[in-house]
Protein backbone atom coordinates (compact mmCIF):
# COMPACT_ATOMS: atom_id res chain seq x y z
CA UNK A 1 0.00 0.00 0.00
CA UNK A 2 1.13 3.56 -0.82
CA UNK A 3 -0.10 6.72 0.31
CA UNK A 4 1.09 10.15 -0.14
CA UNK A 5 0.04 13.04 1.52
CA UNK A 6 0.73 16.85 0.38
CA UNK A 7 0.50 20.66 1.90
CA UNK A 8 1.70 23.58 2.53
CA UNK A 9 3.67 24.61 6.39
CA UNK A 10 0.94 24.88 8.90
CA UNK A 11 -2.03 22.61 6.73
CA UNK A 12 -1.49 19.78 9.22
CA UNK A 13 -0.09 17.16 6.98
CA UNK A 14 2.27 16.09 9.76
CA UNK A 15 -0.10 15.14 12.27
CA UNK A 16 -2.79 13.27 10.00
CA UNK A 17 0.21 11.79 8.05
CA UNK A 18 1.63 10.29 11.89
CA UNK A 19 -1.88 9.08 12.39
CA UNK A 20 -2.81 7.48 8.86
CA UNK A 21 -0.11 5.47 8.85
CA UNK A 22 -0.47 3.94 12.15
CA UNK A 23 -3.73 3.00 11.08
CA UNK A 24 -2.78 1.25 8.61
CA UNK A 25 0.73 0.06 10.20
CA UNK A 26 2.71 1.57 7.46
CA UNK A 27 6.13 3.47 7.49
CA UNK A 28 6.02 7.29 7.79
CA UNK A 29 8.48 8.79 5.34
CA UNK A 30 8.51 12.19 5.88
CA UNK A 31 10.61 14.26 3.67
CA UNK A 32 10.16 17.78 5.77
CA UNK A 33 11.83 16.26 8.52
CA UNK A 34 14.78 15.34 5.99
CA UNK A 35 14.81 18.33 4.43
CA UNK A 36 14.89 20.46 7.72
CA UNK A 37 17.49 18.17 9.42
CA UNK A 38 19.61 18.56 6.15
CA UNK A 39 19.36 22.26 7.08
CA UNK A 40 20.62 21.79 10.47
CA UNK A 41 23.25 19.48 9.75
CA UNK A 42 24.45 22.31 7.48
CA UNK A 43 24.00 24.58 10.63
CA UNK A 44 21.27 27.01 8.51
CA UNK A 45 17.43 28.03 8.93
CA UNK A 46 14.91 26.34 6.96
CA UNK A 47 14.77 29.84 5.12
CA UNK A 48 18.44 30.08 4.16
CA UNK A 49 18.66 26.34 3.51
CA UNK A 50 16.04 26.91 1.07
CA UNK A 51 17.32 29.70 -0.88
CA UNK A 52 20.99 27.28 -1.11
CA UNK A 53 18.39 24.73 -2.48
CA UNK A 54 17.19 27.43 -5.33
CA UNK A 55 21.25 27.91 -6.31
CA UNK A 56 21.78 24.13 -5.89
CA UNK A 57 19.25 21.46 -7.22
CA UNK A 58 21.18 18.34 -5.79
CA UNK A 59 19.51 18.95 -2.87
CA UNK A 60 16.07 18.77 -3.68
CA UNK A 61 16.95 16.34 -6.04
CA UNK A 62 18.44 13.53 -4.14
CA UNK A 63 15.67 13.99 -1.76
CA UNK A 64 13.06 13.49 -4.58
CA UNK A 65 15.13 10.61 -5.80
CA UNK A 66 15.25 9.07 -2.49
CA UNK A 67 11.18 9.46 -1.97
CA UNK A 68 10.23 8.54 -5.61
CA UNK A 69 12.55 4.87 -4.99
CA UNK A 70 10.79 4.59 -1.86
CA UNK A 71 7.49 5.03 -3.42
CA UNK A 72 7.59 2.33 -5.73
CA UNK A 73 8.36 -0.15 -3.32
CA UNK A 74 4.86 0.23 -1.11
CA UNK A 75 4.03 -0.58 2.69
CA UNK A 76 4.63 3.62 3.11
CA UNK A 77 3.18 6.65 4.00
CA UNK A 78 5.33 9.85 2.56
CA UNK A 79 4.39 13.12 3.26
CA UNK A 80 5.79 15.88 1.57
CA UNK A 81 5.19 18.67 -0.85
CA UNK A 82 5.43 16.84 -3.47
CA UNK A 83 4.96 13.41 -2.57
CA UNK A 84 1.85 12.81 -4.85
CA UNK A 85 3.55 14.43 -7.66
CA UNK A 86 6.62 12.11 -7.40
CA UNK A 87 4.64 8.97 -6.82
CA UNK A 88 2.61 9.92 -9.76
CA UNK A 89 5.40 10.40 -12.11
CA UNK A 90 7.30 7.08 -11.31
CA UNK A 91 4.40 5.26 -11.71
CA UNK A 92 3.52 4.49 -8.70
CA UNK A 93 0.31 2.89 -7.60
CA UNK A 94 -1.18 4.34 -4.41
CA UNK A 95 -3.71 7.04 -3.05
CA UNK A 96 -2.37 10.62 -3.84
CA UNK A 97 -4.24 13.06 -1.12
CA UNK A 98 -3.31 16.90 -0.69
CA UNK A 99 -4.49 18.65 2.30
CA UNK A 100 -5.66 22.40 1.58
CA UNK A 101 -5.67 24.86 4.56
CA UNK A 102 -6.96 28.66 4.58
CA UNK A 103 -3.35 31.31 4.96
CA UNK A 104 -4.62 32.69 7.48
CA UNK A 105 -4.95 29.49 9.55
CA UNK A 106 -1.67 27.63 8.20
CA UNK A 107 0.17 31.16 9.72
CA UNK A 108 -1.70 30.85 13.03
CA UNK A 109 -0.59 27.09 13.32
CA UNK A 110 3.10 26.90 12.02
CA UNK A 111 3.02 30.49 14.71
CA UNK A 112 2.02 28.24 17.55
CA UNK A 113 4.69 25.44 16.64
CA UNK A 114 7.75 27.44 15.89
CA UNK A 115 6.83 30.17 18.89
CA UNK A 116 6.16 33.25 16.51
CA UNK A 117 3.43 35.84 15.92
CA UNK A 118 1.11 34.84 13.09
CA UNK A 119 2.85 37.60 11.20
CA UNK A 120 6.10 36.74 11.36
CA UNK A 121 5.14 33.02 10.16
CA UNK A 122 2.70 34.47 7.63
CA UNK A 123 6.21 35.95 5.92
CA UNK A 124 7.96 33.07 6.96
CA UNK A 125 5.55 30.89 4.90
CA UNK A 126 5.30 33.23 1.99
CA UNK A 127 8.86 33.36 1.38
CA UNK A 128 9.42 29.61 1.74
CA UNK A 129 6.46 28.81 -0.74
CA UNK A 130 8.05 31.29 -2.90
CA UNK A 131 11.00 29.94 -2.44
CA UNK A 132 9.78 26.16 -3.16
CA UNK A 133 7.57 27.12 -6.21
CA UNK A 134 10.01 28.71 -7.90
CA UNK A 135 12.36 25.52 -7.47
CA UNK A 136 9.84 22.98 -8.62
CA UNK A 137 8.63 24.83 -11.46
CA UNK A 138 12.28 25.01 -12.49
CA UNK A 139 13.36 21.57 -11.49
CA UNK A 140 10.46 19.51 -12.60
CA UNK A 141 7.94 21.92 -14.02
CA UNK A 142 5.60 21.10 -11.57
CA UNK A 143 3.47 24.01 -10.25
CA UNK A 144 2.66 23.48 -6.93
CA UNK A 145 -1.10 25.20 -7.22
CA UNK A 146 -2.49 22.30 -10.34
CA UNK A 147 -3.68 19.39 -7.61
CA UNK A 148 -4.64 17.73 -10.63
CA UNK A 149 -2.37 14.20 -10.11
CA UNK A 150 -4.40 14.02 -6.23
CA UNK A 151 -6.89 11.55 -5.96
CA UNK A 152 -8.16 13.44 -2.52
CA UNK A 153 -8.00 16.65 -1.35
CA UNK A 154 -8.89 17.63 1.82
CA UNK A 155 -9.97 20.81 3.60
CA UNK A 156 -8.16 21.05 7.17
CA UNK A 157 -9.06 25.14 7.56
CA UNK A 158 -11.93 24.34 10.21
CA UNK A 159 -11.06 20.93 10.92
CA UNK A 160 -8.99 19.08 13.02
CA UNK A 161 -6.03 16.83 12.03
CA UNK A 162 -7.97 14.12 13.41
CA UNK A 163 -11.21 14.14 11.90
CA UNK A 164 -8.92 15.22 8.37
CA UNK A 165 -6.60 11.58 9.56
CA UNK A 166 -9.96 10.04 9.92
CA UNK A 167 -11.58 10.94 6.53
CA UNK A 168 -8.55 9.87 4.81
CA UNK A 169 -8.41 6.49 6.73
CA UNK A 170 -12.49 5.94 5.33
CA UNK A 171 -11.90 6.78 1.95
CA UNK A 172 -8.53 4.59 1.50
CA UNK A 173 -10.73 2.07 3.18
CA UNK A 174 -13.40 2.98 0.69
CA UNK A 175 -10.83 2.82 -2.08
CA UNK A 176 -8.86 -0.61 -1.06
Amino acid sequence: MLITISGLPGSGTSTAARIVASAFDLEHLDGGTVFRAMAQERGMSLADFALLAERDDTIDRALDERLSQRALSGDVLIESRLAGWLAARAGAVGLKIWVDCDEIERARRVGGRDAHDAEEAMATNRCREASERARYQAYYDIDLRDLSVYDLVVDSTTTNAESVAAHIVEQVKAKA
